[in-house]
């Protein structure tokens, strides 16, 4: 698991932004599974409040560290 005390960053683990990659490897998740939940949780309220969400995040969460491990 990531340092709790570091901030939360995007992931080189991306699809869109790397948004959902970073949240998951700061709560020690599978990226995989954390987007599944993600996608099932947005369409289930109504996929807007969802797609709001991700967009402020990949405005305010800060892009990885050039030399951040990347995952294969």
């Amino acid at each position: 698991m990531a340092d709790m005390g570091a901030p939360v960053c995007r992931s080189h683990d991306r699809m869109i932004a790397g948004v959902c990659g970073g949240l998951a490897e700061r709560l020690g998740w599978s990226p995989g599974r954390f987007r599944l939940a993600y996608v099932i949780l947005s369409i289930c309220s109504a996929a807007f409040p969802g797609i709001l969400v991700y967009a402020v995040l990949w405005l305010v969460m800060p892009a990885p560290a050039p030399g951040a491990a990347r995952h294969a």
